[in-house]
């Protein structure tokens, strides 16, 4: 395993047992960000970066019981936790990483990415990796329950030009990634990207 990933095991495992009470609100940005998904019923789709797997009942309602919800986290102690909720009855949980998904190439509808940008070791070859198990026309959401000014504020520390989620980075970034930015919202209440698979 590679000191990043190390370094995110250790971030996440230290903080997964309170990480739904450190954050109890975000319930209906969650919600409101997969109702932008545009998913249908009996969709296959992915929660990369699952964590405790806040995503998940949003996910399984908008594809119902006929579709596939994944949730994927390389954090044990984050799958212990979706589990302890409850929230493996609404999709199936995966210990892997997003730099290698054990999923068959274009067998998804979508992927929901709440948070996880930020803890992409190689953030371009990640998100090749996830369009490789997306459908063309298959969309994904880079999503965060509150903006990035508001995160930075709660980190204690100061926007740069170089945020990898600034728009014109994030354009760039995805576009190199082999996925077109439809969408981009950052405000104070959440960051929503949207991007296409085209081809």
């Amino acid at each position: 395993m590679s000191d990043d990933h190390t370094h995110v095991q250790e971030f996440f495992s230290a903080r997964a047992a309170d990480w739904d009470r450190r954050f109890p609100d975000d319930g209906p940005a969650y919600a409101a960000a997969v109702a932008e998904l545009g998913l249908r019923e009996g969709g296959r789709v992915l929660d990369a970066g699952c964590g405790t797997g806040r995503a998940l009942p949003a996910l399984r309602a908008a594809v119902g019981p006929s579709g596939v919800v994944l949730g994927a986290d390389l954090t044990p102690a984050m799958l212990r936790e979706a589990a302890r909720a409850g929230r493996d009855r609404d999709g199936t949980l995966l210990l892997t990483d997003v730099a290698a998904l054990p999923l068959r190439s274009s067998s998804l509808d979508a992927v929901f990415a709440a948070g996880l940008i930020a803890h992409l070791p190689q953030p371009g070859e990640n998100l090749r990796e996830i369009r490789r198990v997306v459908r063309r026309g298959g969309v994904l959401a880079l999503f965060h329950p509150i903006g990035r000014a508001a995160l930075a504020a709660r980190q204690g520390r100061v926007l740069t030009p170089d945020d990898l989620r600034a728009e014109p980075n994030l354009r760039a970034l995805l576009t190199g990634a082999g996925w077109r930015m439809t969408s981009y919202a950052d405000e104070d209440t959440r960051f929503l990207a949207l991007a296409v698979r085209d081809a």
